[in-house]
């Protein structure tokens, strides 16, 4: 994430509780998002809705956030208006179902500009290449190819991905949720190795969405472990399951509905999804 513009503080303390889009109560970080005081210290500027930077504190703790304020959202034409933020705490809900945890913490809460999403803020680690354009029409050992890029002047270059196990997992989240916009930018590499997705907002759709740039892996068959993680899902999704109890207040019935199909198609097929057709398959700008 980028260095946030400041602008001047504002404070407020939550009156949500701890277990208030919350899939795990007792997480400390889940305690501190949910139920600390929460201080504006900056904005992004670069993104397209409101983006704050916040301090959150709450017995003696603190950490830097993100707050996503409903208010901030801007209205799209293909999702109803005000509920980027539930869908954020929604792909955090999924990601805690598989035991991957590739979303931050993540819960829905009050704030200086009322209701909104609040994240752990993630410091991203250079060193990590997980995007990269190449000369030619072969990926190379340890890529994957998503398809061709144009790069100025007339040319064009390959667009690949790093045949990495973290993002595979990822692609599989994505699959789930629907995510209509998986771009690079929202690929974190962080400490000890591990590896977040973040801006989850344009997730859960009825209709097929997924828009990503990690297609590395389109039509090959899901890993044994991916199968197991979707398994688990399917019973934590079914009618009076732990996860569906958590995405009902979150999602329409319709779209919990969809969900629970997206899981069944991938776990009846055996395979990662590939473009539709119907859908611009690659985000723009992908990055």
């Amino acid at each position: 994430m980028s260095a946030p513009e400041r602008i001047p503080a504002r404070r407020v303390t939550s009156s949500a509780s701890a277990s208030t889009g919350s899939a795990a109560p007792a997480d400390p970080a889940v305690v501190l998002l949910a139920e600390g005081e929460l201080t504006v210290r900056g904005r992004v500027r670069e993104a397209s809705n409101a983006v704050l930077y916040c301090t959150v504190s709450y017995e003696g703790r603190e950490a830097a956030c993100v707050y996503k304020p409903v208010a901030g959202e801007r209205p799209l034409w293909d999702f109803p208006d005000g509920t980027l933020a539930q869908r954020e705490v929604a792909a955090y809900e999924v990601s805690e179902a598989t035991g991957w945890g590739l979303v931050p913490p993540t819960v829905l809460r009050d704030g200086p500009y009322g209701e909104g999403m609040c994240q752990l803020w993630i410091e991203g680690e250079a060193g990590s290449e997980l995007l990269a354009l190449v000369e030619g029409e072969e990926a190379g050992e340890g890529w994957k190819a998503v398809g061709f890029a144009e790069v100025g002047d007339g040319e064009t270059a390959l667009l690949v991905h790093a045949d990495d196990r973290r993002l595979r997992r990822l692609a599989v989240l994505d699959a789930v949720v629907n995510n209509a916009d998986r771009k690079g930018g929202h690929l974190l590499p962080a400490a000890e190795g591990r590896l977040y997705g973040i801006d989850h907002g344009v997730t859960f759709n009825v209709e097929n969405k997924l828009r990503t740039l990690l297609w590395g892996w389109a039509g090959e068959s899901l890993t044994e472990e991916a199968v197991r993680v979707l398994e688990g899902l399917r019973d934590a999704l079914a009618e009076g399951g732990a996860l569906a109890g958590r995405l009902v207040a979150l999602i329409t019935p319709a779209e919990l509905d969809a969900t629970r199909e997206r899981v069944a198609a991938l776990l009846r097929t055996g395979r990662h999804p590939q473009p539709s057709g119907d859908w611009p398959a690659i985000p723009w700008p992908p990055v």
